[in-house]
């Protein structure tokens, strides 16, 4: 991200940035990553998919409670922040 430092300026959030080649820096992601597997195995051509097949896979996974999150879904935690 090439304005990670406006970003943390105007929105108040902190940029981290991993180290190359060490995924348990970044587990939530990993964690992520695996579940959109369940739905597009790797090497897919999400191209061959419409937008709304993406939509509904991405409203799927942020309706999904994640223990990172205290068990609130991605959707209830970004409502809580953005109040």
């Amino acid at each position: 991200m090439a304005q990670h430092a406006r970003l943390t300026i105007d929105a108040g959030v902190q940029v981290y940035f991993c180290d190359p080649q060490s995924p348990w820096q970044r587990g939530t992601n990993e964690n992520t990553n695996g579940l959109l597997r369940q739905y597009f195995p790797k090497g897919t051509d999400l191209s061959a998919h419409s937008a709304e097949e993406i939509a509904a896979v991405a409203a799927a996974l942020n309706s999904r409670p994640r223990k990172t999150l205290h068990w609130k879904t991605p959707a209830e935690a970004l409502d809580e922040w953005l109040r």
